[in-house]
Order: C-alpha cells, then structure tokens, then sequence
C-alpha cells in the first residue's frame, strides 16, 4: 500500500501543476471606430427631431456572458468631431456657447453596472463627463451578435444601445424647453477581441 501511495502521489501532483487553467470566461474588446456609431437626436420646436453624429468614438469592453454583471464598458467620444450636417449649427455647437471643444474636446462614459434583464437585453449604468461635468447615466443595450467576426477573422461583439440625458445637466441648456432639454443618445457598436 505505501508503494501504491508513493506512485500515485508524486502523480496526482504532476496532474495538479501541469492541468490546464480554465480561461475566464470575461472577453476583452476594442471598439472599431469604424463600425461604431453615436447618434444625437433632439426636439426642434415640436416640429421636427434633428441629429448630429459623433465620429470616431473610441473604446473598451469587457463582457462576460455568464457574469454580465462583471462586465464594463469605457468609451471616449470626440465631441470636437461633432456633425450636425448644419454647418451653421455645427459651428454653434463647438463654440463656447454649447460644447466650448476648444477647452473640453472629449466626452468620456464609465461603466459602473452592468444588470441583465434576459432577452439579450442589458441597463448599463455609468457617468457620463462632458464639459467637466461628471452625471450619471443608463443605456439600455442590446446584444446583437458575439463569435467570430467573418471579415475580421477575431472574435467580435455587436451591441446597440440608447439613453437620454438632460442638456441642462451639462450647462447646455441654450433655447430650453422650446428645444428639448431631452436629448437621445443612440449608439450601435462592433468590438473585436484585443
């Protein structure tokens, strides 16, 4: 009994120390600016719901599907790259009177939750910082698609996602109520393992 003993431990030991370590389960991704779009949308008077896109919007994910509540998100969005297909608007908008690009360039968000609420569909909660100003806010995201991106050949992610904020909040309030203090935000992402 104590040869048996003597063999199989030294083996068992073996086993441990050169078993393969289960990978986690959370993927890394970088968003493809190029395949990620963010929509602004607002209520002009009543009468009509302009847009203006933000371009170029950089990122990472972090996603764990079997504990999405681990996942986070971190996006950067090039507010001095603002379109408002305006060109009058669009240079309002950069101007101190609105955005004021020239000293706050970028707009960040944060996740700070992640909850699932089944069917794909997920509430990310986090701060959003614009102008120097720090408020939280929700996107209620949609998971499009995950696996092998066919063109790409990585690992890919797809997520849509919208929220509202209050301009106000951020010291662009210009022209409220009769221009919405509401503005939607939409945005719709791919994201290809890092």
């Amino acid at each position: 009994m104590k040869n048996v003993t003597r063999l199989i431990l030294p083996m068992l030991a073996a086993a441990a120390l050169y078993a393969p370590v289960s990978q986690a389960a959370a993927m890394h991704y970088d968003l493809d600016p190029a395949h990620t779009s963010v929509i602004v949308t607002w209520t002009h008077f009543g009468f009509s719901h302009p847009t203006a896109d933000i371009p170029n919007s950089k990122g990472s994910l972090v996603f764990d599907k079997d504990h999405p509540e681990q996942s986070r998100v971190d996006v950067t969005l090039p507010i001095s790259q603002i379109d408002t297909h305006v060109p009058a608007l669009t240079k309002e908008f950069l101007g101190t009177e609105y955005f004021n690009t020239a000293k706050y360039p970028s707009a960040v968000f944060h996740s700070t939750k992640v909850v699932a609420n089944g069917d794909n569909k997920f509430d990310v909660e986090g701060n959003l910082t614009l102008k120097g100003i720090t408020k939280p806010v929700t996107l209620h995201a949609t998971l499009n698609q995950q696996g092998m991106h066919p063109m790409v050949k990585k690992q890919a992610i797809g997520f849509d996602a919208t929220g509202v904020i209050k301009r106000s909040d951020f010291k662009l309030d210009k022209y409220v109520p009769a221009v919405s203090d509401d503005v939607t935000l939409t945005l719709s992402t791919e994201a290809y393992a890092k």
